[in-house]
């Protein structure tokens, strides 16, 4: 029995860890799309925000069997977030364009209204619940079933499994609410970090994609390959290497923009 505990401890605290990274992908997509509001709205926003991230995961863990099974929710989520992410940095680098050629300071593009804005966000924190419980569920199905309350299953889910899978979530909601906040206060000193964040969210995209083609309805990938080991590093080590690269273009961006603000 108390190697069935350390199983589980170890499971918990690597699902925690793994849930904070993907908290953190989803604060950054929240912090993103409500950043042309104002700062009041920005705080409702962000709440509805948050909690839309708890309902959804909550939902999806109940509704885990399904999202293994059909692969056509597993590629919504992956469309959605490649959308947004390519619309985002099309929109942003066309309006850099139009900017150089007018060779002047072009008006500020109006955002979304702050209803459209929650609805954005909304659909984001859909997408990463999918994801990040595909993400849970394949390292909690390793442990040993375990009885907990007395109940044998939860939702299609050995109960012990679900309450590992439920703590990883409910722990990655926690720290996505600091999260949200601080990038979004990052944003606001580095605007230039906001073209990284949406390669971030095209980047988790393609992770979800990497899960639809490797269904065994689909079968284009190797059922097991997304979670092998070589795509794994793959993949973190891209994440990576995104938030690395794009903090130090966004951080001499912005000196170069002080540079030049002081030379006038």
């Amino acid at each position: 029995m108390e190697a069935i505990i350390l199983e589980y401890a170890w499971v918990l605290l690597v699902l925690v860890g793994l849930e904070g990274l993907l908290a953190a992908d989803n604060a950054v997509v929240m912090a993103v799309m409500v950043k042309h509001l104002p700062k009041e709205q920005q705080k409702k926003a962000l709440f509805y925000g948050l909690v839309g991230a708890f309902v959804f995961r909550f939902a999806a863990l109940f509704m885990i069997t399904l999202l293994v099974n059909i692969w056509q929710i597993q590629a919504l989520g992956a469309a959605y977030l490649l959308f947004i992410s390519i619309k985002s940095i099309y929109d942003q680098r066309k309006g850099d364009t139009d900017e150089i050629l007018e060779g002047v300071d072009a008006p500020e593009k109006k955002g979304s209204s702050f209803w459209m804005t929650v609805l954005k966000v909304e659909l984001a924190d859909i997408a990463f619940a999918i994801d990040s419980m595909l993400a849970a569920v394949a390292l909690a199905v390793t442990l040993p079933h375990l009885n907990v309350f007395g109940m044998d299953d939860i939702g299609g889910i050995n109960s012990g499994q679900f309450m590992v899978m439920l703590a990883g979530g409910l722990i990655g909601v926690i720290i996505m609410r600091f999260a949200a906040h601080k990038f979004v206060q990052l944003l606001e000193k580095y605007p230039q970090l906001e073209t990284a964040a949406f390669v971030i969210v095209g980047w988790v995209g393609v992770k979800l994609l990497v899960m639809t083609l490797s269904h065994e309805n689909v079968g284009v990938l190797p059922h097991d390959f997304p979670h092998s080991t070589p795509w794994t590093l793959v993949f973190w080590t891209v994440l990576l290497g995104i938030v690395v690269v794009g903090g130090i273009l966004g951080v001499k961006q912005n000196k170069d923009q002080v540079k030049e603000h002081e030379a006038k």
